[in-house]
């Protein structure tokens, strides 16, 4: 511990004896040092960076030394009065493509190249304020307005299309702010309005694409509708033509065997009836022969058998049955009745 304590005492005689001052830098910082005056080397920017979190000792006068914050910075441009780098309205107002006024908030992320401290100290600034509101900020407030003004004012209500412009704002910054040792990480956006008429004109359309959809919903409704009774209705139909098929199908059926029972009748019909035809040709063809008109009488006497006859008596106007010969019926009986014994 006393070893330590004279070292100290010693560092401390040798650095008031050469007049040298400590110089430190942060966990994020890198130095930069100019020689003022040499006996040895090159005057002006070191071309050299001094590592983070470190201290080093450099005589006064005849050295400056600058430090450069190497972290991620956000330079945030916002209509809010309360946030963002000013305490003012400080977002980026400009006109689309269409001709239409809107403000946009933009953050812009970026960061200093360490290796380039010494390039910035020399060419760009001489520390992160001027660094950050004289070069990143004027190159920030110009080039975007132009990128974001590409697009309609409708584009600014789709997030794919401002992220398309942010990046391309992104990589037109980077062109213009990278050979000076800064890096852009991102370009964000973040709110965003247009003057009061337009904004109400919005609204209205909105409402009215509100009451298209609607619209659009109960016609896509009723039709679904529509098409739910017309499948119904081609059920029912479908259904009664089923059923008027099954009734024609059972109807023919029924017809069919109706009409077969009809053609056998007729043929029954027909046979009997020729049956009795060749039976009454037979008895023609009996009649006609020797033995006919014996027949004939042996019918008649047949029928007369049993009645009572009466003799009407001959006069004019009454009946005449001079026609008929009683006696010969008398004797057509009488051998009826031999026969019969």
């Amino acid at each position: 511990m006393k070893s330590i304590f004279l070292s100290l005492l010693l560092m401390a005689a040798v650095l008031a004896a050469t007049g040298c001052v400590p110089h430190t830098t942060g966990e994020t910082e890198v130095g930069v040092r100019t020689r003022k005056m040499t006996f040895f080397g090159p005057k002006g920017v070191e071309d050299r960076v001094y590592a983070q979190g470190s201290t080093y000792f450099l005589m006064p006068f005849i050295n400056d030394w600058h430090v450069f914050d190497t972290k991620l910075q956000n330079l945030e441009m916002t209509f809010s009065q309360t946030r963002g780098d000013r305490r003012a309205q400080d977002d980026l107002v400009f006109k689309t493509i269409d001709g239409n006024d809107i403000s946009l908030d933009v953050i812009i992320a970026y960061r200093i190249e360490a290796s380039k401290a010494p390039h910035i100290l020399q060419y760009v600034a001489t520390n992160d304020a001027t660094l950050r509101d004289k070069i990143v900020r004027t190159v920030a407030r110009s080039k975007p307005r132009d990128i974001f003004g590409e697009l309609k004012t409708e584009a600014f209500y789709v997030a794919e299309s401002r992220e398309t412009q942010a990046n391309r704002a992104k990589e037109e910054l980077q062109k213009i702010l990278g050979p000076m040792g800064i890096v852009v990480e991102k370009v964000l956006t973040n709110d965003y309005r247009f003057n009061p008429e337009y904004t109400k004109a919005i609204e209205d359309k909105k409402v009215a694409d509100q009451q298209v959809e609607k619209n659009k919903s109960a016609q896509h409704a009723a039709l679904e509708e529509y098409k739910r009774k017309l499948e119904e209705a081609r059920g029912e139909v479908n259904k009664m033509v089923a059923d008027a098929d099954g009734q024609y199908l059972k109807d023919k059926i029924e017809a069919d065997v109706y009409q077969e029972q009809q053609q056998l009748l007729a043929e029954a019909i027909k046979t009997e009836g020729i049956a009795d035809a060749k039976g009454i040709q037979e008895m023609n063809n009996a009649l006609a022969g020797a033995g006919g008109e014996a027949i004939v009488k042996l019918r008649i006497a047949e029928v007369l058998q049993g009645k009572r006859i009466m003799l009407l008596p001959v006069s004019e106007g009454g009946m005449n049955l001079k026609t008929t010969d009683i006696n010969r019926l008398i004797e057509t009986l009488g051998v009826k009745s031999l026969s019969g014994n």
